[in-house]
């Protein structure tokens, strides 16, 4: 039995999924709402809409000429539809359906970063503070200058205390200004201390502790994710959010066939997730799932493995909304750009408050409402 299956096992029993809306259930107030955001940095816009790429997937592209026949198996399929489906089964037959997605530039759906950079410190500020600043234009591990969304809402009547955030890449804990912002911050390899303790938190830092270290700044997106999905259970945040790290950096590896297992694996995070947040009282019918990337990559045999000024399309990203508040609206086709600027303000406004207002540089809130 592996780690990931053992500490499965290790945490609390997660009940079935429960539909959106109780039939006859009160419409919780927005004010008692919950919004969780995730981030899986640098995963390519051309996997989420058409799935594994045929002519990436070879030996040179994975472990450097390891077999790549059971990923072909579990990953191609004759139609970008069926591809699709079979990397990321949860967001195509539920987030998506169910939800509000954009970034599909086949179907007419555009959504871009507008920092310039397509690079992931840029990026991910640029979410939580909604604009991008020119003098954040490297990956160095600074102190955020700007207020986060994240900061401010700790700030607010009923959030104190209710805001977390969690990382693969250690560079978030600067991102989101862990010295200054005031709430509970873990990342890459560093253990969440609480007092008192659990025994599956003690269990998963032993596990950082002791895990294989193939990046010195990033630890494996498993026990991130598991870090908060205890830390969920334990401490019932309002506002959480979450960055997953592999897809970007199996991806500068050139390594095709990780990169995909990689993706396939938020996506059942995203289900165990979904799954947890409707076995919760605090959480079912009144949570909102923010799901985006930091930045795209290039396209191509070896620009696919890259991003950055020098790559432009790597600008192009996806952004997608489910949950409490969220028209099922589905794929959005044929419809005006949204961009990267605008998911501060959307975090805010699902919780009933003005983000405009507070940072007038970030752009407005994503649509409600949106045509197919």
């Amino acid at each position: 039995m592996n780690i990931r299956n053992l500490v499965s096992i290790f945490a609390l029993g997660l009940s079935c999924f429960s539909p959106l809306q109780n039939a006859g259930a009160q419409k919780p107030s927005v004010k008692d709402r919950n919004v969780i955001i995730v981030m899986t940095d640098g995963l390519r816009w051309q996997e989420v809409f058409r799935g594994a790429d045929e002519t990436l997937l070879t030996p040179i592209n994975y472990y450097d000429g390891r077999d790549v026949k059971k990923l072909q198996q579990k990953f191609l399929a004759p139609t970008p539809e069926d591809r699709r489906a079979r990397l990321l089964p949860f967001l195509w037959s539920t987030f998506i359906p169910q939800g509000q997605f954009y970034g599909d530039l086949d179907a007419g759906s555009d959504a871009h970063v507008t920092n310039g950079f397509n690079f992931s410190y840029p990026g991910y500020s640029e979410t939580l503070t909604g604009h991008p600043d020119p003098n954040i234009n490297s990956n160095d591990n600074k102190p955020n200058p700007n207020v986060t969304v994240l900061e401010w809402l700790n700030k607010q009547p009923g959030l104190q205390g209710k805001v977390a955030a969690f990382g693969a890449w250690e560079v978030i804990g600067g991102i989101v200004n862990a010295a200054r912002c005031n709430f509970p911050v873990a990342v890459s390899y560093d253990p969440l201390l609480l007092t008192p303790s659990t025994p599956e938190i003690d269990l998963l830092n032993q596990w950082k502790a002791e895990s294989p270290r193939i990046w010195d700044d990033e630890a494996f997106d498993a026990p991130t994710f598991y870090t908060a999905m205890a830390y969920l259970k334990l401490k019932q945040p309002r506002v959480m959010f979450l960055s997953l790290g592999e897809t970007d950096d199996w991806a500068h590896g050139g390594n095709y066939g990780e990169y995909l297992d990689s993706a396939n694996r938020v996506d059942a995070d995203l289900a165990q997730l979904w799954k947890q947040i409707q076995s919760m009282p605090q959480y079912r019918n009144n949570t909102t799932l923010i799901f985006l990337t930091d930045h795209g990559r290039g396209s191509g045999p070896d620009d696919w493995k890259g991003h950055g000024q020098k790559t432009p399309d790597s600008k192009n990203i996806f952004i997608g909304l489910f949950g409490a508040g969220v028209p099922a609206t589905g794929l959005q086709k044929n419809v005006a750009e949204v961009t990267q600027n605008q998911v501060a303000a959307t975090v805010a406004q699902y919780l009933g408050l003005d983000w405009n207002a507070q940072e007038p540089r970030a752009g407005k809130p994503l649509p409600t409402q949106a045509t197919h």
